[in-house]
Parts: C-alpha cells; structure tokens; sequence
C-alpha cells in the first residue's frame, strides 16, 4: 500500500514539475480591464451619465412634489379624522389611496425610463469596448483579458491592467450613433 501511495505522490509531483516548467504556460499573458471605468470615464459615457441625472433630477423633483401633496393630505386626513362623518372619512381615504396607488405608478415608471436608458447605452458602448480589447489582445498577443468589473477577481498584477488603453482608444474611436 505504502509503494503505490508512494507512486501516487511521484506521478503528481512529476506532473506538477512539468505544468510549471512548460514553455507554454510562461508564453500566456494574461490582461484586465475595467469595463465600468471606461464606460464611466469615456467622453461620451461622461455625457450619456449627464443625461441621466438630468432624467433623474426631473423625476425627482416631480416625485418630491407628488410625495408633499401625498404627505398634506395624510395630515389633514389625520388631523380631521375626527371631527369627519364616515361617508367624507371614507371620501377623504380613497382619495388619499388613488393618489398613493398614482405616485407609485410614476416611481415605477421613472424607475424604468431610467434602467431602459441606462440599457441602451450599454448596448451602445459594450460592443464597441469589446471590439476595441479584442484588438488590443489580438495585436499584444494576449491569450486573455479579463472585465474586472464583470468577473470578480481577488488580486492581478496592476502592470497588465489595460483599463487606461482600452479608454484611450475609446475616446479615440467611437462615435455616437445619434
């Protein structure tokens, strides 16, 4: 038992010796990227995000208008509560309900004017971030790059992080399709 635990060992040390020493494995180069960065960083990601606060800041202020009308009416509905005959009280709450029930409907549905927006820039901009570090691979020989903002990764060597290049000709290259 103890010469074939023995030979185990010898075959996965000689195995282990020879997957370091391969020539192939010190020819890989392996690069990172930062897709969020780029896109965040980009001249034209810099303006689609501004379009999108501005999306953001309108809904905003209609939903704050919409929440302080919300808000006065349940205070009076609280305050008036009782000195109300039942039929105005059971008035008085299903308006409150309609108006409740309707600023739900427009946070949802800016809620989703906003993620719809935010789709198509990625739509935009990833295949053409990804055409741009399939050419830095191709041309770097790179057998490959890994999106760090898609894939978590715990640690690489910050020397092989392509983020900056991949921005660069981002910038460089692209251009708005409206």
């Amino acid at each position: 038992m103890k010469k074939i635990n023995g030979l185990c060992w010898s075959i996965v040390i000689v195995f282990l010796v020879c997957l370091v020493c391969s020539p192939a494995l010190a020819e890989e180069k392996i690069g990172f990227y930062d897709m969020d960065h780029v896109i965040r960083n980009s001249t034209a990601g810099k303006k689609s995000i501004e379009e999108l606060k501005k999306i953001v800041d309108k809904s905003k202020a209609v939903i704050q208008e919409k929440e302080a009308e919300l808000q006065k009416l349940k205070d009076e509905l609280e305050k008036q509560r009782s000195l109300m005959k039942p039929d105005v009280l059971k008035d008085k709450e299903a308006t409150y309900q309609k108006k409740y029930r309707d600023y739900q409907i427009l946070v949802k549905d800016s809620n989703e004017e906003l993620q719809g927006k935010q789709q198509d820039m990625a739509k935009e901009f990833v295949p053409e971030i990804m055409k741009i570090v399939r050419g830095i691979g191709e041309r770097e020989k790179y057998s490959l790059i890994i999106d760090v903002y898609t894939v978590p990764v715990a640690y690489w060597n910050r020397t092989n992080d392509l983020t900056k290049k991949v921005l660069d000709e981002f910038n460089r290259t692209f251009k708005p399709k409206k």
